[in-house]
């Protein structure tokens, strides 16, 4: 595994957001969990109520930001994964 991987979000050949793939663990686990849980709190508070009145162009923005916020989580997870497999 290479010191510094790109997120998969984004599809460019120069990429400028790397996750430090020799950081600590720790680190990396809890920076996974905060992407996670902020999608997770406005999914609850958007399932809630009527937050957005219904408006489909402002849904697809909030899923297209939860996307990426998802999808960092699970790329640094990723990374946890392969270094916890990595000790055994």
């Amino acid at each position: 595994m290479t010191r510094y991987m790109p997120i998969t979000g984004i599809d460019c050949t120069i990429p400028s957001l790397l996750i430090d793939t020799e950081a600590p663990v720790d680190v990396l686990h809890e920076t996974a969990a905060y992407r996670i849980r902020s999608v997770t709190q406005l999914l609850e508070t958007l399932s809630l109520g009527e937050a957005l009145g219904g408006d489909a162009a402002l849904l697809q923005e909030f899923a297209r930001v939860l996307a990426i916020q998802l999808r960092d989580g699970c790329d640094l997870l990723d990374v946890v994964g392969r270094r916890l497999r990595a000790q055994l």
